[in-house]
């Protein structure tokens, strides 16, 4: 009896030692979503099972071996131990309902989330390597920069113009995919206003590291004086206007502005240039070699520059005015 009294006292103390350490408070960033409160319960009690079945198994193990350990001139045969089948069925039965009963919980979350508010709020988010472009339908404007207003629930709407990403704000405690081709969603609500980052949690590429995006979760007034500012941006001229564009369309994870080497030639004093090919050939680049790079960015490439990596997509996702407003920011950056 002593024992066992022993036993339990230990795996006790073990677990409360291990689940603290487990402990979301202990380990997870500031919680700053409605849906993440529910996450981080699930993650408690993840954490309590873990540290129980942690002690339950290496303190019975180390007591045993310690306590029980052979003692010495004990030359004596070990006793003979056959199967338990009760012990057996109990050690199945018991994880296979903690599993089953984990799995109805994750599909009560999974419901709840999916669960739309009246005056939810919608955001397009565009994922290209290596950046993020988020567009509000409601207020008709796009940003490189994620901008929430606190307590009003957000459906964001994924796409991906290349490869796979995953759209992760550690604090909001939701992942999702964003696979080309798919059109997949999310819903969450902000509690918490603050500064937050949007990172890529799919290895996607050579810039992979550097695909963030930030994050603000806003008051009623500070969102609307945004929201305003973003509207009279519209008078930008074509320059600054392709400025905006670049940033958008995450041009400068490839391109630098000050003449630095990048993944893509930098575009300062890029444009009026004369530029080597890949086959030998020189070209000036002016508007009509600037357009055609933008919409078949393999077609002439420049020396010392891998192909592939710019994806010939842009003819699509811009329009006509944009392209030309993107030109217009390059040649800005004449030396």
């Amino acid at each position: 009896m002593k024992h066992l009294l022993a036993v339990v006292v230990l795996i006790v103390i073990v677990t409360l030692a291990v689940g603290f350490l487990l402990n979301p408070e202990n380990l997870l960033p500031t919680l700053a979503s409605e849906e993440g409160a529910f996450v981080d319960q699930l993650f408690s009690l993840y954490a309590f099972v873990i540290a129980f079945f942690f002690a339950l198994i290496v303190v019975i193990l180390l007591y045993s071996t310690i306590v029980f350990r052979r003692k010495k001139g004990d030359d004596k045969p070990g006793a003979n131990v056959h199967g338990n089948s009760v012990l057996e069925i109990v050690w199945t039965v018991i994880p296979l309902g903690i599993v089953l009963f984990f799995a109805g919980l994750g599909a009560v979350y999974l419901k709840d989330t999916l669960k739309a508010e009246p005056d939810e709020m919608i955001v397009e988010v565009t994922a290209s390597q290596w950046s993020w472009r988020f567009r509000y339908p409601e207020f008709g404007i796009s940003s490189t920069e994620l901008n929430l207003l606190n307590g009003r629930q957000v459906l964001f709407v994924f796409e991906s113009t290349d490869v796979i990403h995953s759209f992760w704000v550690p604090e909001f405690r939701l992942k999702q995919d964003v696979v080309p081709g798919i059109t997949t969603t999310l819903r969450l609500k902000p509690t918490l206003p603050g500064s937050y980052k949007v990172r890529c949690a799919e290895l996607c590429g050579l810039n992979h590291a550097y695909m963030l995006a930030e994050v603000t979760v806003m008051e009623q007034a500070e969102f609307d004086a945004w929201v305003a500012s973003e509207i009279d941006s519209g008078a930008l001229g074509p320059a600054d206007r392709g400025a905006k564009l670049a940033g958008l369309n995450g041009c400068a994870a490839c391109h630098s502005t000050d003449g630095t080497q990048s993944v893509g030639p930098s575009w300062r004093g890029l444009f009026g240039s004369e530029e080597i090919l890949e086959d030998g050939s020189v070209v000036l680049v002016d508007e009509a070699y600037l357009l055609e790079s933008i919409l078949d960015p393999n077609l002439q490439v420049v020396e010392g520059y891998r192909p592939d990596l710019m994806p010939k997509v842009y003819g699509d996702t811009l329009s006509q005015e944009e392209i030309q407003d993107l030109i217009a920011y390059i040649r800005s950056l004449e030396n």
